[in-house]
């Protein structure tokens, strides 16, 4: 037992290397070898690997069990995975290198023909004590997909530790950033660091940074997108708002449930441009795919219709509680058909390569769930593809497709806070309630009355790499096009270059045009100076910071003081201003709060 690479392959079957379908490879990649080079030298009862969705956790997890099963080390295998398509996944998986698990497994003892079950989280919330008693009679391997689900409800967590504290072996596995909640997860380990918070533990780590720069997984490219919403509240209240621009949770919530209203004209918009760039990506890669994520069923409906009216083609529908959903995604993974929408269902584990191109069409703004549907578009078949993801500009989001790169533990215990004296108290809080409501799926978001009432689209920015590309246009524009034409097949490197020659070729040619028929929407041509996003929003935050507190100072609502400013200084609202115009309004509301001291 001195190498795994010497004895990993002989429960293989004598047709393993010859291809290498969804959880098999002819050969293990490097980071793969590492995880089965510790794990034979330490042979731990528990290991847990983090590794980044697309890397291959299913080949390394396949790859152990088989040398398990060859060195008699267990008897039999359980895996058990979030979902039934996922466990039929993992049975298919495993019969490819010879390992062969019953996917419908449900009670009683198991034919001698089978290594063991597949089952799910649930399968064994509602019966935990029949697999305890499995494990209790041959030595097992449980491997637990995806183990964060086992935090899903308190029942699975407490079910799991009951079936399998008694197995030979368990090896955990996640592809994405651990639960926001602090209730512990089963054969975790945590490790408490030099501020008293305790954080899992993981045996072998293997990021998205790390798995890119290896060529394993696609760079994505994210195209967002902004637009004026209008909506009106349970009160009557109509509210207009720009996607992206500074306000509360709630507005953001409502303006970004307006934008995905397929009623209005942002949703309609978004997915001709997801659909122009599937075109493009095709040029390369001919049977690429384009998945939208819908929040809810309606919706998901609905996207199909606008998806069919604008492309001539019906797109494959794919509902959670809908029990054909396991074949059509098959059916999709397998043809060549050119968009799937689904809810919720897709997001995680179930492997589709070919999808390339991606639009987040949900409300759910958890880096779990985002790192999750990301992950779903990043698996690389070849060198120089490249992942397009559709985004709205929600700020959180935006910095979730930032941070791509940043690796995440689960946090056990959460900072002392010490009252006012902690600026980000508060701002944590609001962050825990929304991860808290959301990864629960409490219903809360869909219970916010209100009524979509109008939206539009604009081409906001292109982020890569942690930096931000383009500015503003119409949908439709031949700025637009430029990024939206970009090859489907090219090095991380050259999509750089790509994107800063078409940002300045946009910026010069928006000059060179009368003001009139500008595609950037803040300044006529001859005056527009080169302002970045970040800056803007900067602008925008101070002057709301400033208002704020002269709201306090002379008793006037903010919507008074923002009417005066735009009254004294000209200019459009906020949301639509110039620089210029921000810092004319920041230093006159400074002017008037310095007159009344």
């Amino acid at each position: 037992m001195s190498t795994a690479a010497a004895t990993s392959s002989h429960h293989l079957s004598p047709a393993f290397p010859g291809r290498a379908p969804w959880g098999t490879a002819g050969k293990l990649r490097a980071w793969q070898q590492a995880a089965m080079d510790r794990y034979v030298q330490e042979q731990p009862r528990d290991f847990l690997a983090v590794a980044t969705p697309g890397a291959g956790k299913t080949t390394f997890a396949l790859t152990l069990a088989s040398w398990l099963l060859h060195h008699h080390v267990v008897q039999q295998v359980t895996v058990v995975a979030p979902t039934e398509h996922l466990k039929k996944q993992w049975a298919e998986a495993a019969a490819r290198i010879g390992i062969r698990l019953d996917p419908e497994y449900s009670a009683g003892p198991l034919s001698r023909e089978y290594h063991g079950v597949a089952v799910t989280y649930a399968g064994v919330g509602v019966r935990p004590m029949l697999h305890r008693n499995r494990v209790e009679q041959r030595k097992t391997l449980v491997i637990l997909d995806e183990i964060h689900h086992a935090g899903d409800s308190k029942s699975w967590g407490e079910a799991c530790l009951e079936a399998f504290e008694p197995a030979a072996r368990r090896l955990a596995l996640t592809g994405t950033p651990f639960r926001s909640d602090t209730n512990p997860i089963p054969f975790v380990a945590y490790e408490e660091g030099d501020d008293g918070i305790r954080r899992s533990a993981a045996d072998y780590t293997y990021g998205y940074g790390s798995a890119l720069g290896d060529g394993v997984v696609r760079p994505v490219i994210f195209l967002s997108y902004s637009g004026n919403m209008r909506w009106r509240t349970k009160a009557g209240d109509e509210v207009a708002a720009r996607l992206g621009e500074p306000m509360t949770k709630d507005a953001v919530s409502q303006a970004w449930r307006t934008a995905l209203d397929p009623r209005g004209e942002w949703m309609p918009n978004v997915l001709a441009a997801a659909d122009r760039r599937l075109t493009e990506v095709r040029k390369g890669i001919p049977d690429a795919g384009g998945l939208v994520i819908a929040s809810d069923q309606d919706s998901a409906r609905a996207y199909a219709k606008l998806i069919r009216e604008t492309t001539g083609e019906t797109a494959t529908v794919v509902l959670s509680d809908d029990t054909g959903a396991s074949d059509r995604i098959d059916e999709f993974s397998h043809g060549d058909g050119r968009w799937m929408v689904a809810v919720r269902m897709v997001s995680e584990g179930v492997d589709v390569p070919r999808l390339a191109v991606g639009v987040y069409a949900t409300t759910i703004s958890t880096p779990l769930f985002f790192a999750q549907a990301v992950g779903r578009f990043v698996r690389s078949r070849r060198r120089g593809e490249t992942a397009s993801v559709f985004l709205p500009t929600i700020p959180d989001l935006l910095g979730f497709a930032g941070e791509m790169e940043v690796q995440r533990d689960h946090v056990l215990d959460k900072p002392k806070k010490q009252g006012e004296d902690d600026p980000y108290a508060e701002s944590e809080k609001e962050m825990a309630e929304a991860e808290r409501q959301q990864d629960e799926d409490t219903g809360e978001q869909d219970m916010l009355p209100f009524e979509a009432l109008e939206s539009d689209a604009v081409f906001d920015r292109v982020l890569y790499d942690g930096a931000e590309f383009g500015m503003q246009a119409h949908p439709g524009s031949e700025e637009e096009q430029d990024y939206l034409g970009i090859p489907g097949l090219l090095e991380p490197d050259q999509v750089q270059m790509l994107l800063q020659k078409r940002q300045a070729r946009q910026i010069a040619h928006s000059r060179k045009k009368p003001a009139e028929e500008a595609d950037l929407l803040e300044l006529p041509a001859e005056r527009r100076p080169v302002v970045s996003h970040k800056e803007l929003l900067e602008l925008r935050k101070q002057l709301n910071t400033l208002v704020g507190a002269y709201v306090h100072q002379s008793g006037k609502p903010h919507g008074v003081i923002h009417t005066e400013l735009r009254r004294v200084c000209g200019g459009p609202p906020s949301a639509e201003a110039t620089a210029g115009q921000l810092r004319q309004r920041v230093d006159k509301v400074r002017e008037w709060a310095t007159r009344m001291r």
